[in-house]
């Protein structure tokens, strides 16, 4: 039906009368002459219709915006003075010869060209695809995809399918259960990931697999979550951490060469205990300057408990931030920056503004000065490294909560003060914890089969669990987790005393993973793996704020499709085929 895509005709094509097919994107009737802008997925091309063709002028002045029309025309290159450089068609117009309306468009209930509500741009999602920007991202998934599956096949990665319904496995959220109708009374539960199965497969001999697979996670969103979301999914046999981190951060870093003429060099290494340190989080984003330093040494002795309290308690932190040319912050920024970490469980923030660096006590101001000495403030400036017009923030309490608090604090003065340098600053984040504490209960820290460091034997594992560090990797981007992966358990003693020290005894481990202990004691080969978030991934790649404007038919933050107005009550007939019976809801006030 078409000769080529609208967003491909060049000045190649000059003189060629040629074929296209789309939407009207614009109409204007400028002095008797009709100029239509013609849209397709691969852009935009400028159709010209004179008077001189009266039954095609006439049909051409009936259009309006979003048309599927057919135009045949002869390409010409445009003036000098009419060249424009915005366009990739810019330097030619197509002279229309002939025009058919393949269908026309009501009233469109969206404004293509401005800003619609999130709501009206999920029920009318296939019109909010068709906009220019949404369409590109679309497009920009597709080749992300298409190079993953290039360099995977390269690299001798088999594309092996798992099972959609499933058993449920703890992966760190609740899962989606399906009922079967034929045992009635059983569930099938949605994988939150194939991690079984990729494992599985290594011990069937696959050596390597890969997919772009659906997950599924019933977990309150975000931004950067979805019920169902995708994953590049990757797993090997008879490969170290180094290797499997190596050829990772190698397809990562063609791809940004390849989609994005970005090169992003070598991805430095940083340990888990160091991410913590320096910057509150275990996905730090590099790109700002700041960094907490730790002065608990420096308080122990003051007369603030706030801050000698945490000081001198083993579980405590007392760290500080110091804020380039902060100073200026007024006491309004400052309340807000309190209630801020207020919502990380912080009890409050402390500051002191540099007015004057080379004056020492005098050129200070601070609501807790008086609580400190010259020693101590003498001591504070020269470890923060601060200048003059620069300002500190204190954070002091548990452990945990100074990290996260000041951690997102740090993120958040450096947005609001511009302080991010550089487009895009990728790392790995090693020697993760194998376990963390919640509720005075330990929890994997990513998943029950993560490895730990060579040379932990099972015994040690269980003797001193909260001492071991797993043999797990996150590729970091821009303060983004873009993947996760570790080397995996492939001996049944460990994985017994992996799930021993989590609580899970012999029988549940038996009832729950006895597929998996089975397998492990035929020759189970080393493996190890990653994981990355195709939709994080291509959010960031292509500017987006939020994973629903790369997917093409995401989720609401409740969950809900308003396009399709899933999920929905299932029918009387269809709930006594599953033997289900669904429990009456009340409306709450």
């Amino acid at each position: 039906m078409r000769t080529t895509y609208c967003g491909q005709v060049t000045k190649e094509y000059d003189g060629q009368e040629i074929t296209l097919v789309g939407w009207v994107n614009r109409r204007r009737d400028l002095g008797g002459v009709i100029f239509l802008d013609l849209r397709d997925r691969e852009g935009i091309v400028q159709v010209v219709f004179d008077p001189d063709k009266a039954d095609v002028f006439e049909t051409a002045n009936s259009l309006r915006n979003e048309f599927c029309v057919k135009v045949v025309g002869r390409v010409r290159l445009r003036p000098d003075s009419q060249i424009n450089s915005d366009m990739t068609t810019g330097e030619i117009e197509l002279l229309g010869l002939d025009l058919e309306i393949l269908n026309r468009a009501k009233p469109l209930p969206l404004d293509l060209n401005q800003i619609n509500s999130e709501e009206q741009r999920l029920k009318y999602r296939y019109l909010d695809l068709r906009r220019p920007e949404m369409t590109q991202r679309m497009v920009f998934r597709s080749k992300v995809t298409s190079f993953v599956r290039r360099y995977m096949d390269k690299h001798a990665f088999m594309d092996v399918e798992t099972p959609m319904l499933t058993k449920a496995t703890p992966e760190g959220a609740r899962d989606f259960m399906v009922p079967s109708r034929v045992n009635k009374g059983k569930f099938y539960a949605l994988p939150q990931s194939p991690q079984l199965f990729k494992q599985l497969l290594m011990m069937s001999g696959m050596d390597r697999y890969y997919q772009i697979v659906k997950c599924f996670r019933d977990e309150d969103l975000r931004a950067d979550r979805q019920p169902e979301f995708t994953q590049i999914d990757i797993e090997t046999s008879f490969m170290s951490a180094e290797e499997v981190m190596q050829i990772t951060e190698t397809m990562i870093r063609d791809l940004f060469v390849d989609l994005l003429n970005v090169d992003l060099g070598e991805f430095p290494q940083m340990t888990f205990a160091e991410a913590m340190r320096l910057y509150g989080s275990d996905k730090p984003d590099l790109r700002n300057p700041m960094q907490l330093i730790d002065v608990a040494d420096l308080l122990k002795d003051v007369e603030f408990k706030v801050f000698s309290g945490p000081a001198n308690d083993e579980n405590g932190r007392v760290a500080i931030l110091s804020v380039p040319g902060g100073a200026k912050l007024s006491r309004k920024n400052l309340d807000e920056y309190t209630k801020f970490v207020g919502i990380y469980g912080a009890k409050g923030l402390a500051w002191m503004k540099v007015n004057d660096r080379d004056a020492g006590m005098e050129g200070v101001q601070s609501p807790v000065l008086k609580f400190l000495n010259e020693d101590v403030v003498t001591a504070l400036l020269e470890r923060s490294n601060a200048q003059s017009g620069d300002l500190i923030l204190f954070g002091a309490d548990d452990y945990r909560v100074v990290c996260e608090a000041m951690g997102a604090l740090r993120l958040k003065v450096g947005e609001d003060l511009d302080l991010c340098q550089g487009q895009w600053k990728p790392l790995w984040v090693i020697d993760f914890p194998m376990f963390e504490e919640a509720d005075g209960q330990l929890h994997a820290m990513h998943h029950p089969f993560t490895a730990p460091v060579a040379g932990v034997s099972a015994e040690q594992l269980i003797e001193a669990p909260a001492n071991v560090l797993s043999n797990a990797y996150d590729m970091v981007l821009n303060g983004c987790e873009l993947g996760g992966g570790s080397v995996r358990i492939h001996r049944q003693d460990m994985q017994s005393a992996a799930f021993k020290v989590l609580g899970i005894s012999d029988e549940e481990a038996q009832e729950k993973f006895g597929f998996l202990l089975d397998a492990l004691q035929y020759g189970a080969p080393p493996h190890a793996g990653l994981a990355f978030g195709l939709d994080r991934l291509v959010m960031l790649m292509t500017g987006a704020s939020s994973i629903r404007d790369v997917m093409a038919f995401p989720k609401t933050t409740t969950a809900s499709c308003p396009l399709t107005n899933a999920p929905s009550a299932a029918n009387s007939a269809a709930l006594e085929e599953l033997a289900l019976e669904v429990k009456a809801i009340q409306e709450q006030e």
